[in-house]
């Protein structure tokens, strides 16, 4: 079975770099892996149409250059999409809308195997990351699921106030803080920018990296980026397939516009 890449920079303290993706076609995964310049690609499942195929085909372009994959899964079916997408060979989950200790800890469970000492609920499968039939249940695959990155999304107002317990548990890798959801969750839908919304982020962070739970930010541009870093930040997923397209043309379709005087 592969190396997990974005495991393996988690193990040595080395910043991250991932981006995001709502298409499944495997050759922009190619496109993306082809620049050198990303350690993982996240599939954001929870806004993307997608199938089974389509996991292990975008795991497979993902892997042919090297990188993790990511999938970022809705709250339900949370046991079925993540273990599907581990079974096609994403190396990594983003759970959104955790709530409670309890969730989190299920969500844990969830990618790690079914074994007395670790706790999961992950059993055996012939599925693609063991080669469908080669090591089904293999100590080997036990160890893949090990280095599973788990990845909790902090953007609802539950998991704010329970993020200390939260961050308590053994297993959680990453936090992503979402400023949508949790402006929604607190009454104020839109105000991304209020101070409550800024404090609950920053409170985020400097809780995790206390923890020794590696912050994840979200970002448009590298200016964006540069506020997280100065928090203490090193993981970054940077920019969105569809947002990208949509800026490059709403910007040169205005300008060849205003060029021809229309």
């Amino acid at each position: 079975m592969r190396n997990n890449r974005l495991r393996a920079l988690l193990k040595e303290g080395k910043p991250t770099v991932g981006t995001h993706l709502l298409s499944t076609w495997p050759g922009i995964v190619e496109v993306l892996g082809q620049t050198g310049e990303y350690d993982y690609v996240e599939l954001v499942g929870e806004y993307a149409p997608y199938d089974l195929y389509a996991l292990e085909n975008f795991a497979r372009a993902a892997e042919l250059h090297g990188m993790s994959a990511m999938l970022k899964v809705d709250q339900q079916p949370r046991t079925f999409l993540a273990q599907r997408a581990l079974g096609s060979g994403f190396d990594s989950i983003l759970f959104a809308d955790v709530r409670t200790v309890t969730e989190a800890d299920e969500c844990v469970r969830i990618v790690r195997a079914e074994t007395p000492d670790r706790g999961g609920i992950h059993g055996a499968g012939m599925r693609r990351n063991v080669g469908y039939v080669r090591e089904p249940g293999s100590a080997d695959f036990v160890r893949w699921l090990d280095d599973a990155v788990v990845v909790l999304m902090i953007e609802k107002k539950g998991a704010v106030e329970n993020l200390e317990e939260i961050l308590s548990l053994k297993g959680v890798d990453m936090l992503q803080f979402g400023p949508a959801d949790y402006s929604i969750s607190i009454g104020i839908p839109g105000q991304w920018n209020d101070a409550k919304v800024r404090e609950a982020e920053r409170r985020t962070i400097d809780l995790a990296l206390e923890a020794g739970v590696r912050p994840r930010a979200e970002v448009g541009t590298l200016d964006d980026a540069k506020r997280y870093i100065d928090l203490g930040v090193r993981d970054f997923c940077i920019g969105t397939d569809v947002i990208i397209l949509s800026d490059y043309w709403k910007r040169t379709g205005d300008g060849l516009r205003k060029a021809l005087g229309v």
